[in-house]
């Protein structure tokens, strides 16, 4: 769970500095995007590196998938019979539900955002348009409920960050009573910084000023 949320994280830092170039314009945004094709020229050729990235992106989520699955399971098997108090159930209650249930629905919300902004399937500059022109069609003030989705499921990621993030550093080994405050300031800034990122191209959308 650790490792592959690690791969993943730094996957959403890269792809967060990515996205924050569309306010430089269509131009900046477009040959950004083109270069990702071009990765490892002319040693490698046209999208190779691009495509082993994503497949170890793939595998990483698949993993990560299983994990969850195997230590949920796992939890079950070591406790077969509920607690008959909990004196602190809210938290470690809500954050288990949330990382199942958060992570599920992030899961559908990424074959979306494939299909709308990758793909072009369900957006409206199609297949054809170039990746500044489905960002913007995207995010469209039309598309409000698009936008709505895609601001729910970042802050299911933040979520979801914060909490995988603090869980890593226990499972590491690095969480102990002198770090707990520091390593978890670590997590809600990173998480916060992300959240902020991915939703500010979108809200330069809608305010217009990404055009």
């Amino acid at each position: 769970m650790a490792v592959t949320g690690a791969i993943m994280v730094l996957f959403l830092v890269v792809h967060m500095i990515g996205n924050l170039k569309s306010f430089l314009g269509a131009e900046e945004f477009n040959s950004y995007a083109a270069s990702l094709r071009t990765l490892g020229e002319p040693i490698l050729p046209h999208r190779v590196l691009l495509t082993g990235l994503e497949v170890v992106l793939v595998v990483a989520l698949a993993l990560h998938v299983w994990a969850a699955v195997s230590l949920a399971r796992r939890a079950g098997r070591a406790r077969p019979v509920k607690y008959a108090v909990r004196r602190r159930p809210q938290a470690g209650g809500y954050a288990i539900h949330f990382m199942r249930y958060g992570g599920a629905a992030i899961f559908f919300f990424l074959i979306w955002h494939l299909l709308d902004l990758t793909f072009g399937t369900v957006n409206p500059a199609g297949g054809a348009g170039t990746p500044f022109e489905r960002l913007v069609e995207g995010f469209a003030p039309s598309r409000w409920w698009v936008t709505l989705f895609y601001v729910l499921a970042v802050l299911a990621v933040g979520q979801h960050l914060r909490h995988g993030l603090w869980s890593a550093f226990q499972t590491l080994g690095r969480a102990g009573r002198r770090s707990y405050r520091a390593l978890n300031a670590v997590a809600v800034t990173i998480a916060v910084v992300m959240v902020l990122g991915f939703l500010a191209v979108p809200a330069g959308v809608m305010a217009g000023i990404v055009k």
